[in-house]
């Protein structure tokens, strides 16, 4: 099985002593490209460095909304300055968190509307995240929509099947990591079923969400065929059925096949 870890998060600290065994694992398990996403525009250098380090590593750019207030002036212009650089294949992660007060709302959704906008400017893929904050997440979108057509990805989705089928009318991907694979997360499961074929993708957000039987371990790419598997199980094929469709499902959403 050939898989692609489209969220995980390699620049963090928590890989700065063995990101290469990282790196050397997820190949032995068969994900062959990660998308390392960025928080901050300090971050999206670091993907970007590192995306040039590693053949099957891609990077985004953006920040985060738990570090917007740490944004410094003219960050946001780092990030624009870094859009066109060479395997840049996404934007964010950007969107809403309403658990964490670490950034004013409102910057929150400035912040948020800039990475859409740009989204619709460039046509690269957004990477979109959401906690406790799924109706103000949704009413941005809708609004974006109403400009021009979207095109990401609901990363780490965890919403009901009405949300999941709203977003897919607005034009996204709907993204699974380890939470879904919880024992207490049968209705994610559910819904998991219910996402057409050619528009699910599967991430870890390492080092976060370890998947189940690894809970409380670090998480790493190499992790994403448990998710894979689980998924697989609830939608009632192999996971070497799942794997082939949800690798070209991210090879063509984020242009991985014409990159280096």
């Amino acid at each position: 099985m050939l898989l692609v870890d489209t969220h995980a998060h390699l620049d963090q600290e928590e890989f700065n002593e063995d990101r290469g065994e990282v790196i050397a694992r997820a190949l032995a398990a068969g994900v062959e490209q990660i998308v390392c996403v960025a928080v901050s525009a300090a971050s999206s250098e670091v993907a970007i460095s590192l995306a040039g380090q590693w053949p099957g590593i891609f990077a985004s750019v953006g920040i985060h909304p738990n570090h917007c207030a740490q944004a410094g002036e003219g960050d946001w212009e780092r990030v624009l300055a870094l859009v066109g650089q060479p395997k840049v294949v996404a934007l964010g992660e950007t969107g809403l968190d309403r658990h964490w007060n670490y950034s004013p709302f409102e910057m929150q959704q400035d912040y948020f509307d800039r990475h859409l906008r740009l989204m619709q400017q460039t046509g690269l893929p957004i990477i979109i995240h959401t906690r406790e904050s799924e109706a103000d997440v949704m009413a941005m979108l809708r609004e974006a929509r109403s400009r021009a057509p979207l095109h990401g990805v609901m990363h780490s989705f965890v919403g009901d099947a009405a949300m999941a089928a709203e977003c897919l009318e607005l034009g996204m991907h709907i993204s699974f990591a380890g939470m879904v694979t919880f024992k207490k997360s049968q209705p994610l499961r559910d819904v998991a079923a219910t996402i057409p074929a050619e528009r699910l993708l599967v991430e870890t957000d390492s080092p976060y969400l370890s998947p189940h039987p690894l809970r409380g371990k670090r998480n790493e790419p190499a992790h994403v065929v448990h998710t894979l598997s689980c998924l697989a199980e609830a939608r009632g094929c192999t996971p070497a059925e799942l794997a082939a469709v949800t690798t070209a499902n991210a090879r063509l959403l984020f242009g991985l096949e014409s990159q280096n």
